[in-house]
């Protein structure tokens, strides 16, 4: 990826999509939004395990694409927030919604290690999970992000799997 400067306060050099400050400035702006519009939203954690044992440049990049085209909504928002994990806020959705987007997601992903099948270099595991939310003038978005990465790091048995909870309380 060539390097812009343009783009260097909200972006990830290494993958293209938006950087974790960004990522949570928006989230509150619509967390916010979503209180006072009386919608809800969800969270997603995906925490991708690529075992390369050659260097394959750009591959971060790749993948992250094959996560933006799972996104078919332009509101929706995804972001690395570490070296493990990406973010995926999904806004004015239910839990349905939620799960099908979780299914598009594992799809592009089966899809992306597909393309590299022939390559015994490259290894491949994730963990997804997705928290949905009411917010309200109670509940703290803190908790949001907290209850969604504790439910990642249960599903640490097993990969290769996603899980969408309801309601936050």
């Amino acid at each position: 990826m060539i390097y812009s400067f343009r783009n260097s306060g909200f972006r990830d050099p290494e993958t293209g999509v938006y950087n974790q400050t960004y990522f949570m400035e928006v989230f509150n702006r619509e967390w916010h939004r979503h209180i006072r519009d009386n919608q809800s939203l969800a969270l997603l954690y995906l925490y991708p395990n690529i075992r390369e044992t050659r260097k394959h440049p750009g591959l971060m990049e790749l993948f992250s694409k094959e996560l933006e085209k799972a996104l078919l909504r332009s509101s929706d928002l995804i972001a690395r927030m570490s070296n493990e994990c990406f973010a995926l806020g999904l806004f004015n959705i239910d839990i349905e919604g939620t799960a099908v987007v979780a299914n598009r997601i594992e799809e592009n992903i089966q899809g992306f290690i597909k393309g590299f099948d022939k390559d015994p270099s490259i290894q491949m595991n994730y963990k997804l999970a997705a928290c949905i939310c009411s917010p309200n003038r109670d509940k703290r978005i803190e908790k949001l992000f907290i209850n969604t990465e504790a439910m990642a790091q249960t599903l640490t048995q097993e990969r290769d799997k996603h899980s969408v909870v309801g309601n936050l309380q």
